[in-house]
């Protein structure tokens, strides 16, 4: 116990006069948890959450911490989740609706009884799987700093303990727990590290736990050097602007990337594999523009002397139809305000800014529409006698592919383009000596 008590001292994990949630199992870890804070004088209560998805030993184990909570006197919350549906739904693994769930719920809980924090039972040796696993799937050296003490809410007191402490701690106290079957079923990851792969390791070297830990906690200290040099290399290399449809599109410097590991860096944020991101290094001054690799979530372009990263598409934003002057929304990310006014109204509005566009009334008809660009657009840009392309335009403007697939347009009732938006009107539409009307467009970022 007075190691625990060091432990927090040491990291500021937790304060005298604070509220804290212990995340509950029933097992042995989570029980040692629970008794330790106690006895340490800490405010706590407890959550436990039902999965569901072990039959009665889900029930059991519920049960055990309803008994054990009332014996303690300690505040219970509990939580049923319908994880396979959720899994289903969300179409991910069991293991992360269930891991999901829980924080979701863990965090609203916090929020709603005004706690400080979230206390959870990893341990030393639960480190040290994290360490095996993050190497197997080359996550880099973040990966292998091991389980930190602190995740914003999330407090881990318990991970100068090792499993073997935290057993004996319960024998001493005469205390039961309860134990989860699938854990000694080698058929996820995790699992196979500690069934497997562990106990072979300890065959070469019984410490091998303590000194994956304290080779993780020495590495900790060199990311956090590392990690000071590449956020200042990022910062100088890596910009972000708004595209049309409401997302931020990622610019990174080519030419600035003078490393393999400062490119992990940039990217892996972004769901990048470590093979994508060796294969993109290895040939990083050879691929063509155009060229585009996707992670589960983001999409990278090569463009030019630049990366450029963006979410990947989830839905297609339909064309709006205007069918009168007034306020549109165009999705969640952008208004258009259109109005007519006399001629004399001209100077008060600032056409100067990108944002307005302003055309001759009595040469356009509505309904108008407000669409993505489509293959083939052409317009006849303002200043210009000849009709160019759209997408010849905005190469011309050196615009990447998704600056080009973001961009809008504004025709009228004929299809006829009157705008490319926020960056040049339609020649035949302009106002001239002979205008009496004006029509007044407002594009307005959400």
């Amino acid at each position: 116990m007075t190691a625990v008590s060091d432990f927090i001292q040491k990291h500021q994990l937790l304060n005298a006069s604070g509220k804290y949630i212990v995340a509950l199992s029933g097992g042995a870890d989570s029980v040692a948890l629970l008794l330790i804070l106690r006895q340490l004088g800490y405010q706590i209560e407890a959550a436990h959450c039902n999965f569901h998805l072990r039959g009665s030993e889900s029930d059991r184990d519920e049960l055990f911490c309803k008994n054990l909570c009332e014996q303690q006197q300690i505040p219970l919350h509990l939580a049923h989740f319908d994880t396979k549906a959720y899994a289903q739904l969300h179409r991910v693994s069991i293991e992360m609706a269930a891991r999901e769930l829980r924080y979701a719920y863990f965090h609203q809980l916090a929020h709603d009884i005004d706690a400080q924090g979230i206390c959870v039972a990893h341990h030393r040796d639960d480190s040290v799987e994290t360490v095996l696993l993050n190497l197997v799937r080359g996550t880099g050296i973040n990966g292998l700093r091991g389980i930190q003490p602190r995740n914003g809410l999330i407090l881990r007191p318990l991970l100068c303990l090792s499993r073997q402490d935290i057993e004996q701690y319960l024998a001493d106290c005469q205390q039961d727990y309860v134990t989860d079957s699938t854990n000694f079923v080698d058929d996820v990851a995790r699992n196979k590290i500690r069934l497997n792969v562990l106990p072979a390791m300890r065959d070469i070297n019984p410490s091998v736990s303590r000194a994956i830990d304290a080779t993780s906690r020495r590495l900790a200290e060199a990311a956090k050097v590392l990690n000071t040099v590449m956020e200042e290399k990022k910062n100088n290399i890596i910009s972000t602007r708004p595209l049309f449809d409401g997302e931020q599109m990622i610019d990174i410097q080519k030419e600035e990337i003078d490393s393999e590991y400062l490119l992990f860096y940039l990217l892996q944020p972004y769901g990048f594999l470590p093979e994508q991101i060796e294969a993109i290094y290895a040939q990083i001054h050879q691929i063509p523009t155009g060229a585009l690799f996707e992670s589960d979530s983001y999409q990278l372009l090569f463009d030019r002397d630049r990366f450029v990263i963006r979410k990947r598409q989830q839905v297609e934003q339909r064309p709006l139809m205007i069918p009168e002057p007034g306020l549109y929304r165009y999705g969640d990310f952008l208004k258009i305000h259109i109005d007519v006014e006399d001629v004399s109204r001209l100077n008060d509005f600032p056409f100067q800014s990108s944002e307005w566009a302003c055309l001759d009334a009595d040469k356009i008809s509505f309904p108008l529409i407000l669409r993505r660009v489509e293959q083939g657009d052409a317009f006849i840009p303002f200043g210009m006698k000849g009709k160019k392309l759209l997408s010849d335009f905005m190469t011309d403007r050196k615009m990447s592919l998704f600056e080009k697939q973001a961009q809008l347009v504004l025709t009228q009732a004929n299809g006829d383009i009157l705008w490319l938006v926020n960056l040049r009107p339609d020649n035949r539409v302009c106002i001239t000596s002979a205008t009496r009307r004006i029509l007044i467009i407002h594009s307005i970022p959400s």
